[in-house]
């Protein structure tokens, strides 16, 4: 019987696993590099140790028996745990250790992504070994998910302030009014006045927006008859030809190069928003989240400016 766990029963345990992952001993012999009467030591040597038998293997092929299929378990789990106990400590040694999670909304404009992705880049040339979570969500569930502690870091548009949160801009997002070829407008696309436009169909974001309600004055259609909360459901509702809206330019530009969208007009009918980070307000952050938070900064080269605690 198996008292103690000593190197070599981990190397017979390994080998039981390759054999069973490969269906049989004859078809282990090119992961394990041994010949099969090797292999057929080796198991047999794992059985007596153990004190039962972990399989049938012969000319009737390969088969666990019920106690060898309760073993490859426990030892797939011995494995899991021996793996997980040796990447712990080889990340213990590591200047940064731990993870970072990241949210932000869908269909950012190129530039910002590329930004992203370059800070990153930054951090993982760092003497690190952190587990990276990114997730793509809606602006008011970055905010919930940032304070219940499920995200260290949003990147998004957010129409209020929360107390709790702290909000630095990163960059900004240029929005503009369209019509699809649908559309009655279509045909005079391009130098349309507000008053023109404002008692057609118009669809809305489901959530407030005072960057529009206070561009050049306001702009507030006496028509809106459809609510959406991301711009692909904007898009949809234009493309139907039956109303008009707001798309951020960079999005909008392959469907105008297509000729299925065009600006109502593009100097008059527009407003920017500015897009942020949102993290927790705190004395103190973790080594992790700052490191990655001076990356974030300097990749969008200076358009933020977050002090250390």
């Amino acid at each position: 019987m198996l008292n103690q766990l000593s190197d070599l029963d981990l190397r017979l345990i390994r080998v039981f696993l390759s054999v069973l992952d490969a269906g049989g001993i004859s078809a282990a012999q090119t992961t394990l590099n041994v010949s099969q009467s090797t292999i057929s030591t080796q198991l047999a040597t794992l059985e007596t140790r153990l004190g039962f038998r972990l399989c049938e293997r012969g000319r009737a092929g390969f088969r666990l028996t019920p106690r060898g299929e309760q073993f490859a378990l426990s030892s797939r789990r011995l494995i899991e745990n021996i793996d997980h106990f040796c990447l712990n400590a080889r990340q213990i040694g590591r200047k940064l250790a731990g993870k970072l999670q990241l949210g932000l909304i869908g269909h950012a404009a190129i530039s910002a992504n590329a930004r992203l992705s370059q800070a990153i880049a930054r951090f993982r040339a760092r003497d690190e070994a952190v587990t990276l979570s990114l997730a793509v969500l809606a602006p008011g569930q970055l905010e919930e998910e940032v304070i219940n502690g499920r995200l260290d870091l949003g990147i998004g548009y957010f129409w209020h302030r929360l107390p709790n949160l702290e909000y630095v801009p990163l960059y900004s997002e240029h929005q503009v009014a369209y019509c699809a070829a649908g559309h009655p407008l279509f045909g005079q696309a391009g130098n349309l006045s507000r008053a023109a436009v404002a008692e057609y169909d118009w669809v809305w974001r489901s959530y407030p927006l005072p960057e529009a309600d206070g561009a050049d004055g306001g702009f507030a259609p006496a028509r809106v008859t459809a609510l959406a909360d991301n711009m692909e459901a904007v898009a949809v509702l234009l493309l139907s030809g039956r109303h008009l809206g707001f798309l951020p330019e960079h999005f909008a530009a392959p469907l105008v190069e297509q000729g299925l969208l065009a600006p109502l007009h593009p100097t008059m009918l527009c407003y920017d928003v500015t897009l942020h980070m949102v993290l927790r307000r705190q004395s103190s952050r973790g080594e992790v989240l700052q490191a990655f938070l001076d990356d974030l900064v300097a990749a969008h080269q200076g358009g933020a400016q977050l002090d250390r605690p």
